[in-house]
């Protein structure tokens, strides 16, 4: 099975691209890249982003659609309108479910999506967007409204799928708790995904990586209840046994779902 990713390029090596990579090689997939962005970062924080322009980028894509099998689309860092616009005009085209990680701000705090290109990427791609992740700021942004409680994430969701999106899972791993719940909305149905939260700084890359193993877990011909919950128990595994690399926010493990055989409790609920 072969999958696509459609983002930036981390040189730290825990996000983007790379974390896209490693993620579909541990599920068994091959990945193939269009690179919208070269980042300057390190566990430390992004220190410089050079766009890639976006006929490259266009151009990128349309020569791995020509000539791959392409099962899955994900998209992370887009950056610009102009990117969003392109990526956009070239997936309605395909018949290929696509996950989009609506990527908008590092770990350390840099932009990583431009103000004006989130209107972009609403109007131009959720239209075509099979599963959205944000997590919660990036939902706070999508919607303009604060989320602090349980009732304010389901108005999120509901006002994302409104958006075109056909399912949309919000991440719950900037709330308080002692479980760090996801939950997940589609017309058709909810739910819940519940792990014991785990204390680490070593984080980098997180909503990179889960989208990448929910992509993988599409390209593989998962139902997306099932490629939802695998993504879960990958990312899961991936932050519980830290690398413990570099001086900042550390890379989650990507090797560790295989080595742990993929064993790993999670509690699938009714939201």
């Amino acid at each position: 099975m072969i999958a696509l990713t459609v983002a930036g390029s981390d040189s730290g090596g825990g996000a983007g691209i790379q974390a896209d990579i490693k993620t579909f090689q541990e599920l068994g997939v091959f990945g193939t890249t269009a690179i919208t962005a070269l980042t300057d970062q390190n566990t430390l924080g992004v220190h410089g982003i050079f766009e890639v322009s976006p006929s490259f980028v266009q151009q990128q894509l349309q020569t791995v659609l020509d000539d791959f099998s392409i099962k899955a689309i994900k998209t992370g860092m887009l950056f610009s309108t102009e990117i969003i616009e392109v990526v956009a005009k070239i997936i309605q085209q395909q018949d290929i479910p696509l996950i989009v990680d609506p990527v908008m701000i590092a770990k350390g705090g840099a932009s990583l999506l431009q103000d004006e290109a989130i209107t972009t990427l609403i109007k131009k791609l959720f239209p075509y967007t099979t599963i959205c992740t944000p997590n919660i700021p990036e939902a706070e942004l999508l919607t303009g409204k604060r989320i602090k409680e349980v009732k304010d994430i389901e108005k999120a969701a509901q006002e994302i799928l409104q958006m075109g999106v056909e399912c949309v899972v919000i991440k719950g791993g900037h709330l308080d708790g002692e479980q760090a719940k996801d939950r997940v909305y589609s017309r058709l149905d909810s739910f819940s995904i519940t792990t014991p939260r785990i204390q680490t700084k070593d984080t980098h890359g997180t909503g990179c990586t889960f989208s990448a193993a929910l992509t993988a877990n599409i390209a593989k011909g998962l139902s997306i209840k099932e490629s939802i919950i695998e993504a879960k128990k990958f990312i899961h595994l991936a932050i519980s046994t830290p690398l413990h690399i570099g001086n900042g926010h550390g890379p989650t493990n990507h090797f560790a779902y295989n080595r742990q055989q993929g064993i790993c409790e999670v509690e699938v609920s009714g939201s």
